[in-house]
């Protein structure tokens, strides 16, 4: 298989481009890096498409990998030929592999190897041969008794467990049904108990494998796991057998019978299990994939929600017996004062709880309360928002998430960043700063916690790094940065004082030019002299940029009071082809470098909508249908939307509420953390569930 032209087919590029990325990658660069800054090379491919042609690379060396590894064995037992050989080539899939393979795969003891060893591999070649000249197979059959084989029907039973095996081992046969079964079988969902809770749905259910819905692939998968349903994927069977007869059995031979039952005990005993299981399997593999790469978005978008910067932040950790959780954080995250209250019950100490919050917020001059969203949530919210009242002011709250707090608060990071608090104490820091800037808190978490795995890398690249301010956790998200050299690059900070370059990164051990190359253009030194250091453009184009700086009759000072017009004006006088030209680079660098200087120190979060602070709070009772309100779209899924509204329940908007026109998915629409107007169209207090829609009633 030539492998780079598979690529350029299936992802729709240029040579050039897969064959500069691929040597990109296999080089060492990382994704960020090559997707930010080698443009020229790619194309100006983005990262997400950059890591699916990766992993899409590495799929295809395997199965290179993997054919080498089938002819060795095939070629070791003395089995292969041309026509064998020509088929592993062809092979687009591991699945085609395991198919040509599987006739050759040594097996553990089966009805066919016990036959086998009993001699009667020769009776089923006489049989499956089905000369139309051939003797009965009863007659056949006579010849390979012994006293293994009493029997003739034991010699004819051991031939078509043989020959059962051969047609189960049949590639064609086997790509046949796969087809068909993928095409138009069907998977039946039945109740394994009386009550099935959130899987009644489901009690007598079926859908065309080809058409289920991956998200209900996951519901019944779950509801299988837990033992509240039975699924089963159904095919014609007579429908299958004939196909397999078509191929395998000749009717004008006296064995045909015996060809014909040994057929129907592959497909039975052997094919549709294995067929079955393996589109169950691709159902799953196909449905978490989706849901994957949703919730990768998702959670793309909640670690680029936009900081609420400059606001000294309570933040309340709620709890019911062992009370709430208090902690005053200074606008850097800086740590102030710790408490505990009693605002829920069984305590109910309120007054209590108000004069300790209000003398917080009196004494450090707070404007901001974070409010975890787990036990306790709703009655501290409650309480704050009545706090708040009595207080006045610019004071106002959000509640949330903290998925992953308690883990990072029992953590050996959290132990060696706050020695001195409890675990509990440690969990109200982290939703104080996860709200003052969820990128940097987030970080500190296991991904496993919340999910993020490489989003994590990715929105880190994204937003940029300060160099003198980023923790250990934070450093090591950035491209080219392993855990070991971000604990030296504070080291080192910490050692020297601040970095007053970027070019100091290279005195820092372990950090050699290979990771400041990698590196370089996602950390930021606001403190240095070059303005280009508090920029995205990359060490290697300031060269470019100083030439491009003084075409324009620009200055650094210029830069940092953001009087660029020249630059602009500049490029659409030359045009961006012949400037890039002038100046030696490509016209993605030159339009990069453009954007960088005329916002230094830019944080692109800045540019996505605000989180919506509250000052008040509501309950699922308050609502009634057609009443209007604004929320913030908390996740995105296959069938719709949730909103939060501010009543302690998100709301579902489906795909069908959303807008008035055709989309296959939600996303193409909303994004995690959008302000969006919604109307209630459907409140069930019972059930806790509320039904939005995005459509303004008429």
């Amino acid at each position: 298989m030539d492998i780079l032209k598979q690529l350029q087919t299936e992802f729709s590029l240029k040579s050039w481009q897969v064959e500069n990325t691929v040597a990109l990658i296999d080089d060492g660069n990382t994704i960020p890096f090559i997707a930010r800054y080698r443009k020229e090379a790619t194309g100006s491919l983005d990262d997400q498409l950059l890591r699916e042609l990766s992993d899409r690379l590495t799929y295809l060396r395997n199965l290179e990998e993997q054919k080498e590894k089938v002819i060795a064995s095939i070629t070791e037992q003395e089995l292969m030929t041309d026509e064998i050989l020509a088929s592993i080539d062809a092979a687009k899939t591991m699945t085609e592999l395991e198919d040509i393979y599987r006739p050759f795969r040594p097996k553990r003891k089966t009805r066919a190897s016990v036959a086998k060893a009993k001699g009667l591999g020769g009776l089923a070649d006489e049989i499956f041969e089905q000369n139309p000249n051939s003797p009965a197979p009863e007659e056949l059959a006579e010849k390979y008794l012994s006293d293994e084989v009493e029997t003739i029907e034991d010699a004819l039973q051991g031939a078509r467990d043989i020959i059962a095996e051969a047609v189960s081992d049949d590639p064609k046969g086997r790509k046949l049904l796969r087809y068909a079964i993928k095409k138009s079988g069907i998977i039946n969902v039945k109740g394994a108990q009386e009550e099935l809770g959130v899987y009644e749905m489901y009690k007598e259910y079926s859908e065309p494998v080809s058409k289920i819905a991956r998200h209900r692939v996951l519901a019944i998968n779950r509801g299988e796991k837990e033992d509240f349903l039975k699924v089963s994927v159904d095919y014609d069977k007579n429908l299958a057998v004939d196909m397999l007869v078509n191929l395998h059995k000749k009717n004008n031979s006296p064995c045909a019978e015996q060809v014909y039952e040994a057929i129907d005990d592959a497909y039975t005993r052997l094919i549709f299990p294995s067929i079955e299981r393996e589109i169950r399997n691709e159902l799953t593999d196909a449905a978490n994939e989706s849901s994957i790469k949703v919730f990768g978005e998702n959670t793309r978008q909640l670690l680029m929600q936009p900081p609420v910067k400059g606001r000294v932040t309570i933040g309340l950790d709620p709890g019911y017996r062992t009370g709430c959780k208090v902690a005053v954080v200074d606008s850097t995250g800086k740590v102030l004062d710790t408490g505990v209250i009693y605002p829920a019950p069984p305590h109910k100490k309120i007054d209590e709880a108000k004069k300790i919050i209000k003398d917080f917020v009196k004494k450090y001059n707070v404007t901001l309360f974070a409010i975890g969203n787990g036990t306790a949530s709703h009655e501290t919210e409650e309480f704050a928002a009545e706090t708040i009242k009595e207080i006045g002011g610019k004071i106002e709250y959000m509640v949330v998430s903290e998925a992953g707090a308690s883990v990072y608060s029992a953590s050996k990071l959290a132990a060696q960043e706050f020695p001195q608090f409890d675990v509990s104490l440690r969990s109200a820091v982290s939703i104080a700063r996860r709200l003052q800037d969820p990128l940097a808190e987030l970080v500190k978490i296991d991904p496993k916690a919340i999910g993020v795995g490489q989003y994590q890398h990715d929105s880190v690249n994204s937003v940029g790094v300060d160099l003198n301010t980023a923790s250990p956790q934070l450093l090591s998200r950035v491209a080219g940065v392993s855990s070991a050299v971000a604990k030296n690059i504070v080291d080192f900070r910490e050692k020297n004082g601040s970095f007053k370059s970027r070019t100091q990164l290279l005195e820092v051990s372990k950090l050699g030019p290979k990771a400041f190359e990698q590196c370089a253009g996602f950390l930021r030194v606001a403190e240095s002299d070059n303005v280009f250091d508090n920029t995205a453009v990359h060490p290697e184009s300031y060269k470019a940029a100083k030439s491009l700086l003084k075409l324009c009759s620009v200055s650094d000072e210029d830069i940092r009071q953001g009087n660029i017009a020249m630059l602009s004006a500049k490029m659409k006088i030359e045009g961006t082809s012949a400037l890039a030209a002038q100046l030696g680079i490509g016209e993605p660098t030159l339009v990069d470098i453009v954007s960088e200087l005329s916002k230094p120190g830019r944080d692109p979060r800045d540019e996505l909508p605000k989180p919506m602070l509250r000052s008040d709070v509501m309950s699922i009772e308050d609502l009634k249908e057609g009443m209007q309100l604004k929320g913030t779209v908390r996740n995105v899924i296959d069938f719709g939307a949730f909103v939060d509204i501010g009543v302690h329940q998100d709301g579902l908007v489906h795909i069908s509420q959303i807008t008035n026109r055709y989309i296959k998915h939600p996303s193409e629409v909303l994004k995690v953390g959008d302000i969006v107007d919604v109307w209630v169209i459907g409140v069930d207090t019972k059930k806790n569930r509320i039904s939005l829609t995005m459509k303004q009633p008429k």
